[in-house]
């Protein structure tokens, strides 16, 4: 019996941005989440025990539609706040 192995990973996808600029975050079949920012990404996949050191680069990560700094619709929320 081999049991010593980890598990497999499932396969993490990072999809195409939707209209907003949001991107679903799944693994295998299981939707972990949505993301807004790469940041997020990485926080899911804390959240869910996947462990991947970073995300922009694993291999364990596939980006779908753009890559981690593709997150349209998001940026222009910032630096508007000045009085």
């Amino acid at each position: 019996m081999a049991t010593a192995h980890p598990p497999e990973h499932p396969h993490i996808v990072v999809h195409a941005p939707a209209l907003d600029g949001s991107r679903r975050v799944t693994a295998g079949d299981e939707t972990l989440g949505v993301a807004s920012h790469v940041d997020d990404v990485a926080e899911l996949l804390r959240l869910a025990d996947l462990y991947a050191t970073d995300v922009e680069e694993s291999a364990l990560v596939e980006w779908q539609g753009g890559g981690p700094d593709d997150w349209p619709g998001l940026h222009e929320h910032h630096g508007h706040h000045e009085g």
